[in-house]
């Protein structure tokens, strides 16, 4: 199983940028959906961006905000937030699965590994 390691979290007023890191403890070449979700107490885990072999999706409330995107030795990828918001605070987990999820966001029930989560507060 992948284990996945997130770095980059933390505090930051609104209109900031933070980035995320996931460092993966395999090659994720090989065919993996890799994923970023969030969770704030209360709601649902919901899926923020996915990416599959450059392909990306993302979910409504952070397009044209935020990018996600992998380094070249495939084994750690990211999520670039600009124009940060604080409805945009929230526990960010990033995810791996085996399925394809091209031009999909990726769902909860078919991701194999998790991170153990970094935390974003957007706050003036």
């Amino acid at each position: 199983q992948v284990q996945l390691v997130e770095s980059g979290g933390g505090s930051v007023q609104p209109g900031g940028s933070l980035r995320l890191s996931c460092a993966a403890s395999v090659s994720l070449y090989n065919d993996y959906c890799l994923a970023w979700f969030r969770q704030t107490p209360g709601k649902e885990r919901e899926g923020v961006a996915a990416i599959y072999f450059g392909n990306t999706a993302y979910a409504d409330s952070v397009k044209g905000r935020f990018t996600i995107s992998q380094d070249n030795a495939w084994n750690t990828f990211y999520l670039q937030m600009n124009s940060l918001k604080p409805e945009d605070s929230a526990m960010y987990y990033c995810a791996a699965s085996r399925v394809h999820c091209s031009g999909v966001l990726l769902p909860q029930y078919f991701v194999h590994s998790w991170g153990q989560g970094t935390q974003v507060t957007v706050s003036s």
